[in-house]
């Protein structure tokens, strides 16, 4: 899920069904050699790159471009996904760079039991959103109650269906999306928790499954915890 997207396909973004989250990404991850780019996701870039290195959790962390890209930056790296092919794939990406494995670290586990063992200076949630069923609230609470004071929450959601889903018969949104202002009420933050640094909705260019040339509608958040 993390990363810059592979060109926009609509058929992903239906309503979550009770499908096995586990089965359902291994079998998507085996359509091809590669589901996303590889390349880092530019807000990720625009925003960590002006931060302090320290120990940085990537939520659902796909094939790892966000994750390399952040070791290579000097953090320290907590790649939590559900697929065991995708990670197999982010760690074949980092030895090809050159990157230890005591920069990035590896976690198969479902996000919606995993629960975070250490503290974090940034955590990172790129278009966190299933096909299948997925607490995200919970998950994105449970993450965002391990930064430290001074640490950063970066979540970057999909806020709209494509422009060209409209045209696909069969295959109607019947998803929710957040607004950015939705997606921090969703965290249940406590009065003064938070300093609200970006909170916005941002476009960016992209392409269909057919080719097609649109807009998509990205809801940005970025929090820094106030210190004690």
């Amino acid at each position: 899920m993390s990363g810059m997207p592979v060109p926009h396909d609509p058929r992903r973004h239906h309503e979550p069904t009770p499908e096995d989250p586990t089965e359902f990404w291994e079998r998507r991850y085996a359509e091809k050699p590669q589901i996303w780019s590889g390349r880092v996701n530019q807000v990720l870039a625009e925003v960590a790159g002006q931060l302090t290195p320290g120990r940085a959790l990537d939520l659902g962390c796909g094939e790892g471009g966000d994750s390399l890209w952040l070791a290579g930056q000097g953090w320290e790296v907590t790649a939590v996904d559900i697929s065991t092919t995708a990670l197999e794939r982010g760690r074949a990406a980092a030895k090809a760079a050159g990157i230890g494995a005591d920069r990035i670290h590896w976690v198969a586990a479902d996000l919606a039991a995993w629960e975070p063992g250490s503290d974090y200076e940034l955590v990172s949630a790129f278009f966190l959103q299933s096909p299948v069923e997925l607490d995200r609230s919970r998950i994105l609470r449970a993450a965002a109650a391990r930064i430290v004071p001074g640490g950063h929450l970066l979540m970057v959601s999909h806020a709209a269906p494509p422009p060209w889903a409209s045209g696909l018969a069969g295959h109607e949104h019947h998803r929710t999306f957040l607004t950015p202002q939705q997606e921090i009420a969703a965290l249940d933050p406590a009065d003064g928790e938070w300093e609200q640094l970006i909170v916005e909705t941002r476009q960016r260019a992209a392409t269909g499954p057919d080719g097609q040339s649109g807009l998509l509608d990205d809801a940005v958040v970025l929090l820094r915890r106030n210190r004690a």
